[in-house]
Order: C-alpha cells, then sequence, then structure tokens
C-alpha cells in the first residue's frame, strides 16, 4: 500500500469527498481518489492498485451516479478531460478517447458535418460512460454508430472489441471491461449547417421538457418496454413530492432534483416510493437506469 501512494503522491487525495464530482452533489469520501494527468499514469496507478488488493471504482464525469453518503472504499480513479480526452476525424470516422466528453464529440461530428450524434446533445458525461450504458433518447443511441472500441480488461490487459463482441440493447452494453479507452464511431456525411440546425432543434426540445437547470443525475428509472417511465410516475401524482433535500421534479417526472443538503437517504426514499407506487397501480418494476456506489439493494 505505502508504494502506490509514495508513487503516486502527486495525483493521490485521501478521503476526497465525492460529492464534489458528482451532478447530484451527493457523496461520502472515496478512501483514495486518484486523477491520473496520462495514459501511462493511469495504467501504472490500475497496476498498483491490483498489486496492493484494493478495490478499483472509475469515475467519468459523474453525470449518472449516486454515491452513498458513507463513501467508498478502495480507489476511485477519475478518467475524464483532459486524460483520454482526444477527438480525432477520419473521413467519416471519429475516434475518441474513453474520457472525452460527450457533448465535444457531438459538436465536432456536427462542426465536420457528420450526421449521427446530433440527437445526442444535451446528455453529460464520457463517451466512455456513454458507450458502457449506451446513452441515447427517443431518436436513437450511441451503440447504433460504435465501430469498436479499445477497453482496458479487468486483467489489466488492452484489448479491441468489434463486431460479435459488441452488444447494445436498451440503455445497456455487455462491454464488463474495467474502462473504455478509445471508441471508433461511424458516421454519416451531411451538411454541416443543417446539422447545426438539428442539434440546435433537439437541445431545444430537451431543455423545454428536462430540468436541465436543476442538479440531477438524468433520467432515474429505465423506460419499460412499450412505456415511458416519466409518464408512469406522473400518473401515480407523484410529480413535486420531496424527502429531505431531494424532489422528484415538477418538469420531468423520472429526474430526481437535489438542493444542497441532499443525502443519499433522500434520493434512496424518493426511489424506493416511486417504485412501491408504479409496482401498486401498473404492476410494472422500474429497472435504475442511474448507478449507485454501492449498488441499492431491490426492493422486496
Amino acid at each position: 500500500m505505502t508504494n502506490i501512494i509514495e508513487e503516486f503522491s502527486e495525483i493521490l487525495r485521501r478521503e476526497e469527498p465525492l460529492s464534489r464530482h458528482t451532478w447530484l452533489k451527493i457523496g461520502g469520501p472515496a478512501e483514495y481518489f486518484f486523477v491520473p494527468r496520462t495514459e501511462q499514469e493511469l495504467l501504472g496507478v490500475i497496476r498498483g492498485c491490483r498489486s496492493a488488493g484494493l478495490a478499483i471504482h472509475i469515475l467519468g464525469g459523474g453525470s449518472n451516479l449516486l454515491v452513498h453518503d458513507e463513501g467508498i472504499r478502495g480507489a476511485v480513479i477519475q478518467v475524464m478531460e483532459p486524460l483520454l480526452s482526444s477527438v480525432t476525424v477520419q473521413g467519416t470516422s471519429i475516434v475518441a478517447g474513453g474520457g472525452a466528453l460527450l457533448s465535444h464529440v457531438v459538436s465536432e461530428a456536427v462542426r465536420h458535418g457528420l450526421a449521427g450524434l446530433e440527437h445526442l446533445v444535451g446528455i453529460p458525461g464520457t463517451i466512455g460512460g456513454a458507450v458502457a450504458g449506451n446513452s441515447g433518447g427517443r431518436l436513437g443511441d450511441i451503440g447504433q454508430v460504435i465501430r469498436s472500441v479499445s477497453v482496458l480488461t479487468q486483467s489489466g490487459d488492452q484489448a479491441v472489441r468489434t463486431g460479435d463482441e459488441l452488444s447494445f440493447s436498451y440503455r445497456r452494453s455487455d462491454l464488463q471491461d474495467l474502462l473504455v479507452l478509445s471508441v471508433t464511431m461511424e458516421l454519416t456525411a451531411d451538411d454541416s449547417e443543417n446539422l447545426t440546425r438539428r442539434t440546435r432543434k433537439n437541445w431545444i426540445m430537451k431543455r423545454s421538457t428536462q430540468p436541465l437547470a436543476d442538479q440531477s443525475a438524468g433520467c432515474i428509472f429505465r423506460n419499460p418496454r412499450g412505456l415511458s417511465a416519466g409518464a408512469l410516475i406522473e400518473q401515480c401524482g407523484l410529480k413535486g413530492q420531496s424527502a429531505g433535500k431531494a424532489r422528484i421534479s415538477d418538469r420531468h417526472a423520472n429526474f430526481i432534483v437535489t438542493e444542497e443538503g441532499a443525502t443519499s437517504r433522500d434520493i434512496e426514499q424518493l426511489i424506493a416510493r416511486i417504485q412501491r407506487a408504479v409496482s401498486e397501480k401498473f404492476g410494472v418494476q422500474l429497472e435504475l437506469e442511474i448507478r449507485s456506489w454501492p449498488p441499492l439493494q431491490a426492493l422486496p
């Protein structure tokens, strides 16, 4: 343990509050919080953590994450810009580092007249997180344009996933690797001005229906097949209900927004209240889209 602390002391913070790094502004301390500056440092930290027997948690933008108030033991490694943030356009392909912000990649695609990502405007987080969770909306998801993914495997080796090794479904991928190093996307040539107009229209629509100005982690629940989680929650009369400093959004019922002083317990209470109400009224079991450290226990 001493070796990794000494070797990476410049990029290590002890007991770092994770509330500083999540969009909900919630989360207790990380026992060891590493912020690698280069890919070489990243790989070195991961090797060191494995040698020391530390559990490894990869943190991207923190936009789709609920961290418990008690915090996380082991190592939290932050992977986001400027680390792994390169974005390169090659004809109709874009190669983006796993730490690049999705918003930046969308902008680069539009600027170069490449269609296929403009409907992802307004979705926060990194490319790595977007691919792992197959981010998207009613107009499609990112998995539709993915051609290959360079990953760091659970055993610490680098590999490239292509073809049958890649499978995407609604807000899920089959990537079980430790982290995404880079992604290659195949897009379609289009007029940049038309793309800009479509992107702006998509952004305006999201801004009018989602509480983008509030602290939130995006959609809390996955949409059940053929249904809208937000509509089910709204029909249960739960819009605006609160627990502590957390509240079900008045604008979109599938969002939970927080104020200063909110706790993970506040969020968990609202999640349980929503799941019970929807189950009792519609017989539908809502599944979480948001990630949780540690994982939330399923309702009995």
